[in-house]
């Protein structure tokens, strides 16, 4: 009994001046945060998506505080007001606004463009898929539709189209936090600028195969013929390895480069009057 009683005093008294140490320790190491790391935190949607490319909103509300300024400090999901409202915080003029800017998908193979081939039997996951197979299509660069970008998708701007099998933006809700672009194991996801007047146009294929290949395996795809590269006015088209590209910062979304395509291959995110480009 008394052996007993005296284990638990022993005990006791090691957890009663551990505990005191532990709040000595704590009020000799104490560091005071900045109260407006706060501030800017509640200002932040509180996502952690890492659009910032900080490991999330805290981090960024730290940053922001202890560099005194918003130097290569962005925050997509806040925007231009939001960065305004943090300057303000700050006590500084607010950075120049930064071009808003959507994720487009650089593939428009859908399932009636790609006749299925292979018939994939595992985990519906693009990142399996990629490991494991070329795809059901055969296409090495196209989208395996397993829907792994929507799942990442913090603010619900990519869901999965059952008729395409491919994924689709919802520009009204994308923030351009980027984690879609980092999950997609073939890169197919690109940031763009939003475009004056929401005009965008891109080439929605990432196949570097030659044209005959990239055409038998999906008719949607670029063949590198260079008919858009000739029709640019601007020289916003590139074609390099059997691939046509769109520079979106020389690109002046014209759209004479739309009908030229003989694929279908260049997408716009406005209707193009076939013969106002003519025209043009």
């Amino acid at each position: 009994m008394h052996l007993l009683l005296f284990s638990i005093l022993l005990l006791g008294g090691l957890g009663f001046f551990g505990a005191l140490f532990l709040y000595f320790t704590a009020r000799r190491f104490h560091v005071e945060e900045d109260p407006r790391v706060d501030r800017i935190a509640s200002l932040l949607a509180g996502a952690n998506c890492g659009g910032c490319g900080l490991k999330g909103c805290r981090d960024f509300a730290v940053r922001c505080v202890s560099q005194g300024s918003l130097d290569g400090l962005y925050c997509p999901v806040s925007g231009a007001d939001g960065m305004a409202k943090i300057a303000e915080v700050l006590g500084i003029e607010a950075s120049p606004d930064q071009s808003r800017q959507v994720a487009v998908l650089r593939c428009n193979g859908s399932c009636a463009a790609r006749p299925l081939k292979y018939v994939y039997d595992g985990a519906q996951s693009c990142a399996v898929m990629a490991s494991v197979a070329v795809g059901t299509s055969g296409c090495a660069f196209g989208c395996l539709g397993c829907g792994d970008c929507a799942d990442v998708c913090a603010f619900g701007a990519l869901s999965i189209d059952k008729a395409t099998g491919l994924p689709v933006v919802d520009t009204s809700l994308c923030t351009a936090c980027g984690a879609c672009v980092s999950e997609c194991p073939r890169k197919l996801i690109e940031l763009r600028p939003v475009g004056r007047k929401d005009r965008r146009v891109w080439v929605a294929c990432s196949s570097r195969d030659k044209g005959a290949i990239a055409r038998k395996l999906c008719t949607a795809a670029c063949i590198g013929c260079g008919k858009c590269a000739k029709a640019c006015p601007f020289g916003a088209i590139e074609v390099a390895d059997n691939l046509a590209y769109i520079n979106p910062e020389t690109c002046k979304t014209c759209g004479k480069c739309v009908p030229e395509c003989p694929t279908g291959a260049i997408l716009s995110s406005f209707d193009i009057p076939m013969k106002k480009v003519a025209e043009q």
